[in-house]
């Protein structure tokens, strides 16, 4: 695999290969955890996470259904109709794993003693603000979950979701055009496409896959700009 880095910059555009699967991008996030953190995954793609966390980093995962140790997801004969996470997905347990009431573990979510959190969204905004809840539309089920304790809660929120919907529309936007979940706590988008760090007055590409920053220009209605050389 080669990567190219923007003439002047420290952001690397994978332009050979991309956009990424979501097992591809999971695995982008699980080695961007730091070791030794408390992390919750939201339901659905972000799940995908545990997958490819690797044991000796010693990151611990928790699940608002009241569960600190999770592993992989089950298959086969690993499967436990009674251990699943949040999303109702069986999985594993580590060595160590504990479990307590569902109360016990939002007050874990709002007390502020996660690390990181990982969740989906339908779109997030340049200064951080997430919607992930409810599209507004009439006929849309709303889902609210534990996104919102999760939003103001953890330390730092990662968001996993497709750059563009269906019908070609940018989830990254200027302004959230949907209710939001939390106001300016995102930190750091990751997508299909590429890596964004939002939550300042301009979005940061920090790589792409399978498109340029150019382009990436020409398709988001929101200020791009890439890594210095040699900065973090």
């Amino acid at each position: 695999m080669t990567a190219t880095t923007t003439a002047g910059s420290g952001t690397v555009e994978h332009l050979e290969r991309g956009p990424l699967s979501m097992d591809e991008l999971a695995e982008v996030i699980a080695l961007d955890i730091p070791g030794g953190s408390f992390v919750n995954l939201g339901i659905g793609q972000p799940t995908k996470v545990a997958d490819h966390l690797r044991i000796e980093f010693g990151i611990v995962l928790h699940t608002e259904n009241g569960m600190l140790g999770m592993g992989a997801a089950a298959h086969g004969d690993e499967i436990d109709p009674d251990l699943t996470n949040a999303g109702k997905i069986p999985v594993t347990e580590l060595p160590g794993a504990s479990y307590f009431h569902h109360a016990d573990s939002f007050a874990m979510m709002r007390g502020g003693h996660l690390d990181v959190c990982v969740l989906g969204a339908y779109q997030v905004a340049a200064n951080g603000d997430l919607a992930n809840w409810h599209t507004g539309a009439p006929d849309a089920i709303p889902a609210v979950g534990g996104a919102m304790d999760l939003a103001i809660g953890a330390k730092d929120v990662l968001v996993m979701m497709p750059l563009f919907g269906k019908d070609g529309s940018a989830k990254l936007v200027r302004e959230c055009s949907y209710p939001l979940t939390g106001v300016g706590c995102v930190s750091r988008v990751y997508t299909d496409f590429g890596v964004f760090e939002v939550g300042a007055p301009n979005v940061v590409v920090r790589a792409t896959w399978g498109i340029s920053v150019e382009e990436l220009r020409d398709r988001l209605d929101t200020p791009l700009l890439t890594v210095q050389a040699g900065g973090a």
